[in-house]
C-alpha cells in the first residue's frame, strides 16, 4: 500500500497521455515521475512539454524504475496487450486505456498475470468513473425513472481519416467499435446490465475495419439497447434513458458528460450537475489511487468483471459484422 503521493509512469506520448497527464496535475497526491516512448526522441519531447523529470527510450526502462508505483498504457489498441503485460511482468501496477485488448482470450491473458503477481489492474474506461454518470446510475438504481425500457447512445466522427490513422489502420486495431462504441455500449450495461440478445450490422471499409455500426441490444424483460458508431459522420454522442417513470438525458458528450436531465410526466425538469476542471481523466486516476492506497488489486467503479463482459460482447459482435485482427 502507498502511503505518499502516487508516482505515475506514462506510456506512450500520443493525444491521450498527454491529456491524462494534464489532468493528473489536478491530483495533489499524484506525481508524474517518467514516460517511456519507443524512441529516446519522442520521451525526451513529452517530457519537456509535460515537465516530466525522467525519459525512457523503451518500454522495459520505464517499466524498470522502482520508484514508479503505476503505469498508464496509452498506446494505439493493438499494443495494450504488450505492453501492459511487460509492466505486469516488472511488477507494475497498471491502468490500460480502453479497450483493454483486441480479444477476450488476450483481455483473460492480463487478468490472469495480475492475479498471479498479485498486481492491480484496471481499464481506463473514464466513463465509469465520472461523477454525473455514477450518480444517474445511482438514480435509476433508486427507482428515479421506473423500470428502464431503452437506452440509446451514439458515438460517431465526421472524418475523414487517412488509412494509417489509428482509426483506420486495422494493424493498429482501427475500426468504430473498439474505440468509439465502447461507449454506447457501456451506457447500456450500466443501465440495463448484460443483453440477453445482441444483433451487429456494419458497413466494413476496404482495410476489413467497421466505418459505421449498429448495434441492437435485446432483454428478456422487453427492455432493448439501440447504439452506433461510426468514422463516416458526426453524431450527437447522445444517451437518453427511458423509463416506465421518466427519462435522463445526459448533455453531450454523454461520456465524458458534467450533467444530466431528469424528465418526469407532470413534473418540471431537473438538472443535475457537476462542476470540474479538466477533461475528467482525473476521476479514473483518483480511482486508481484511492485503490493502491487501499492495497486492492482491482477496482469497484471497473471490476475485471466488466472488463470481460466488454471483451466477450466485443469479440460476438466483431463475429457479427465481420471484423477480425490478427
Amino acid at each position: 500500500m502507498i502511503s505518499g503521493p502516487v508516482r505515475w509512469g506514462i506510456l506512450s506520448t500520443g493525444g491521450i497521455a498527454a491529456s491524462f497527464v494534464k489532468d493528473l496535475r489536478l491530483l495533489p497526491d499524484a506525481e508524474v515521475l517518467a514516460v517511456g516512448s519507443r524512441t529516446p526522441e519522442a520521451a525526451a519531447l513529452f517530457a519537456q512539454r509535460h515537465a516530466i523529470p525522467r525519459a525512457y527510450g523503451s518500454w522495459a526502462e520505464l517499466a524498470a524504475d522502482r520508484d514508479v508505483d503505476v503505469i498508464y498504457v496509452a498506446t494505439p489498441h493493438s499494443a495494450h496487450y504488450a505492453a501492459t503485460a511487460l509492466c505486469l511482468e516488472a511488477g507494475k501496477a497498471v491502468l490500460c486505456e480502453k479497450p483493454f485488448t483486441l480479444d477476450l482470450a488476450t483481455t483473460r491473458d492480463l487478468l490472469d498475470t495480475a492475479k498471479r503477481r498479485g498486481l492491480f489492474l484496471m481499464e481506463a474506461m473514464w466513463m465509469r468513473c465520472n461523477p454525473a454518470v455514477r450518480r444517474a446510475v445511482e438514480m435509476i438504481a433508486d427507482g428515479a425513472i421506473g423500470e428502464v425500457t431503452s437506452v440509446q447512445a451514439d458515438f460517431g466522427l465526421a472524418g475523414p481519416f487517412e488509412p494509417t490513422h489509428r482509426l483506420r489502420a486495422k494493424v493498429l486495431g482501427g475500426g468504430a467499435l473498439l474505440d468509439l462504441g465502447v461507449y454506447p455500449i457501456t451506457a447500456a450495461l450500466l443501465m440495463l446490465g448484460s443483453p440477453d440478445h445482441i444483433r451487429a450490422w456494419a458497413k466494413l471499409s476496404d482495410e476489413g475495419i467497421d466505418e459505421n455500426t449498429g448495434i441492437i441490444f435485446g432483454y428478456d424483460t422487453g427492455a432493448v439497447a439501440t447504439l452506433s458508431c461510426g468514422i463516416v459522420g458526426q453524431t450527437p454522442t447522445a444517451a437518453v434513458v427511458t423509463g416506465t417513470a421518466g427519462r435522463i438525458e445526459f448533455a453531450q458528450p454523454f461520456f465524458c458528460t458534467r450533467s444530466f436531465t431528469v424528465s418526469r410526466p407532470g413534473a418540471d425538469p431537473e438538472v443535475v450537475s457537476f462542476d470540474f476542471d479538466g477533461a475528467g481523466y482525473q476521476f479514473e486516476a483518483a480511482e486508481v489511487q484511492r485503490c493502491l492506497r487501499e492495497g486492492l488489486l482491482e477496482s469497484p467503479l471497473v471490476p475485471h468483471a466488466v472488463t470481460v463482459e466488454m471483451m466477450a460482447l466485443l469479440d460476438t459482435i466483431r463475429a457479427q459484422i465481420g471484423v477480425s485482427y490478427a
